[in-house]
């Protein structure tokens, strides 16, 4: 068959693939992308056909231009689709990289229309016997931008295939093998380009061929179900163990090992072949290197015939160990385990399903075979799940589901499609911990429908309860960081609910006066006064709620402790029931926040009031104590014992008030530790309270 027409051929049906693909999903970026990668491979082969065909070597030049024009545009699509394939993370996958990948057309293609005539250039005459058109500057420019988007592509491919475990990677794998070909032929053929400065005309077969082999894996791949929908989350580790790094670097030396071998025996006609036999080899020995048959047979060979254990349980559990470690939720968690348990027992399809809270559903938490649309989409019924679950809410043993004829096994069973006819039995172990049954790990499609031993259920028991350990801890934890959220709201709402209750507790004593010194004009100025402090102060507490993730901050200057304190009484205002005297001394500047600090003199003048009985006497003093400011309160009433003021004063919602909340003091200690100050607390039951505050005094200037 003449080159020209096969090259045709391999083109419509490079063509035909990007159609049938872009069809399915149009907007998807890893379908568009593979659309119009397959339709700029098919262009750049007709024009390669076109050029060979073309009878002057001027007309030959001038394809190879526009053949590599053509090339410069092939890094974008399929870089973009080699980071979105198969991608859980398909629409967040780009984001960062619009410069990147936008350098990645803009470069080449620019140096491809701007140096069009020095993309490929003709030698002088006489220099060779022969001449064939050669590569220029702009042409090897060109060459080295698509090898290096030929190793990233593959990099990028690498990642989903080691991301994807079970039937994920069954499904993707013919897809990752057909595109690695394309730009594993892609990676040598440029290689050589640049090495013999000459264009790629002269391995047309050669990419034929490789396009044709492409499209067929391709084929196989789109015939797996829904291949471009398989959620896959690889490692964000991008060269760490590459096999493509590793099978380009080693393909790069040997070829430049062997052109230099080559120019010293002086003979270079076999040297294509050569090469190319040394990237095919390469390429077998990385789909051997994949097939997950090639490695059940390799370790049934090895347990068989040099007396090994099938398991390595150091290895198994020093591995679990590393990758859950430091995994905080159940889903990440569920997802890393489905695909451990997938490499330990070399089962493709394995779930992991958790029990809802409301004991009667399940849920899929990580899977090798089914995504989390399709986890959705299947079928529980109600009455023969919870009839499942009871069944097997004590079991710790491993047990064959088709093996089983009552009606909750068959539920299971659809929980978990099998996709191999030849994969053998589904088996379910069930993980329970702590007298619960927390969920199910259910395995499937073994590989060679390998049937499962005696070792096997051993190991799978240990697994199951080592798994439903780690499941009760996360949820142990996660129940324990609800508790604590709870606990810190509480907190921060029972200060505003405290002050707020100072404040009504203001409001009160001003309507208690209110009828019998209504006719008072000073009394109707204070109350006036002390309802617009109230209003303000509750203005206040609104504008505070915006702050509720905020740390505790004072903004502390200087400030006047005894005005602080004349304002803070006459916000509590007077009581019947109390004599407060007040002997507030003047001191120098203290460094204070008086907004802050007033709510702290305020809540001891109230706890002080509220502990005395009728005819009580509270007394306010300030003093200088060393390089302190002083300001002690201190009350006749009740006082506290001394276990209650060592062990729980401080301590939010203790209290020995009937209707305290308990968090006054534990507050204000916040506050003035805030203002790198302390409190130090006296009393006895039975005689009184004595609190001292002590604040640190202004800077002199």
């Amino acid at each position: 068959m003449d080159l020209s027409w096969l090259s045709l051929g391999a083109a419509l049906f490079a063509t035909a693939l990007g159609v049938v693909v872009f069809r399915r999903s149009p907007r998807h970026p890893a379908h568009w992308s593979f659309a119009i990668g397959m339709a700029l491979i098919a262009a750049e082969t007709v024009l390669a056909a076109l050029a060979q065909r073309a009878p002057h070597v001027l007309e030959q030049a001038e394809w190879q231009r526009v053949r590599l024009t053509v090339a410069a545009l092939l890094p974008i699509p399929w870089l973009i689709f080699s980071r979105c394939y198969s991608r859980g993370d398909a629409l967040t996958v780009l984001e960062g990289r619009t410069l990147l990948l936008l350098a990645a057309v803009v470069l080449p293609l620019s140096l491809a229309v701007t140096f069009h005539s020095s993309l490929v250039v003709l030698p002088e005459p006489g220099l060779f016997a022969d001449p064939i058109p050669r590569l220029g500057w702009a042409g090897m420019a060109v060459q080295v931008f698509v090898l290096l988007a030929a190793v990233g592509v593959l990099t990028h491919l690498e990642r989903t295939f080691r991301g994807s475990v079970g039937v994920m990677r069954w499904r993707l794998k013919y897809m990752v093998l057909g595109v690695a070909v394309l730009f594993g032929y892609r990676l040598y053929a440029s290689s050589q380009a640049v090495l013999y400065q000459i264009p790629e005309q002269t391995f047309d077969r050669a990419a034929t061929a490789a396009l044709l082999v492409a499209c067929v894996l391709i084929s196989i791949a789109l015939t797996r179900g829904t291949v471009f929908d398989v959620d896959v989350y690889p490692s964000q580790t991008l060269l760490y163990r590459s096999l493509t790094v590793l099978l380009a670097g080693s393909y790069l030396v040997i070829v430049g090992a062997l052109s230099h071998l080559v120019g010293l025996l002086g003979g270079d006609s076999s040297f294509p072949a050569q090469a190319f036999l040394i990237f095919a080899g390469l390429a077998g020995l990385a789909v051997l290197l994949l097939s997950e048959r090639f490695r059940q047979r390799l370790r049934t060979f090895v347990s068989r015939h040099l007396r090994r254990p099938v398991y390595d349980y150091r290895q198994i559990w020093s591995t679990f160990t590393a990758q859950t470690t430091s995994l905080v939720d159940e889903e990440s968690f569920s997802r890393t385990v489905a695909r451990w348990v997938s490499d330990t027992f070399q089962s493709l399809s394995v779930s992991v399903w958790l029990v809802e809270s409301s004991g009667d559903h399940l849920r899929m938490s990580g899977s090798t075979v089914l995504a989390d649309a399709a986890a959705d989409g299947l079928d529980q019924p109600t009455e023969e799940l919870a009839e499942a679950l009871a069944a097997i809410g004590q079991r710790h043993e491993p047990f064959i589901l088709n093996r089983s004829r009552d009606r909750w096994a068959v539920t299971l069973e659809r929980l978990h499609p099998g996709v191999f006819r030849e994969g053998g039995s589904q088996v379910c172990q069930p993980l329970n911990a702590g007298g619960k049954l927390l969920g199910l790990l259910i395995l499937g499609d073994r590989v060679a429908g390998v049937p499962f031993t005696t070792e096997d259920f051993d190991l799978l028991r240990c697994i199951g309860d080592q798994i439903a350990a780690s499941l009760l801890g996360l949820q142990l934890s996660a129940q324990l960081l609800r508790a604590k959220e709870m606990e810190a709201f509480q907190t921060m709402s029972a200060f505003f609910v405290h002050d707020l209750k100072n404040t009504a507790s203001t409001l009160s004593l001003t309507l208690q006066n209110l009828g019998q010194h209504f006719s008072d004009p000073a009394f109707r100025e204070d109350a006036l006064r002390a309802v617009g402090k109230s209003v303000q102060h509750l203005n206040g507490l609104i504008a505070r709620l915006s702050r509720l993730r905020q740390e505790l901050r004072v903004q502390a200057v200087p400030g006047d402790l005894v005005a602080i304190i004349e304002s803070a009484l006459s916000s509590v205002g007077s009581s019947p029931s109390a004599v407060v005297e007040n002997n507030a001394q003047p001191l120098p500047p203290v460094l204070v926040d008086a907004e802050q600090f007033e709510k702290v003199v305020v809540n001891l003048l109230v706890n002080a009031r509220e502990a005395v009985a009728s005819n009580g006497h509270i007394r306010i003093d300030t003093r200088r104590q060393d390089n302190w400011a002083c300001l002690s309160v201190a009350d006749n009433g009740c006082g506290m014992s001394p276990e209650f003021l060592h062990r729980s004063l401080f301590r939010p919602f203790q209290t020995t008030k009937r209707n305290g909340l308990g968090i006054g003091m534990f507050h204000s200690r916040m506050i003035v530790e805030a203002h790198h100050g302390r409190m130090e607390v006296e009393s006895t039951p039975g005689h009184g309270t004595t609190v001292r505050v002590l604040l640190p005094f202004a800077p002199i200037v």
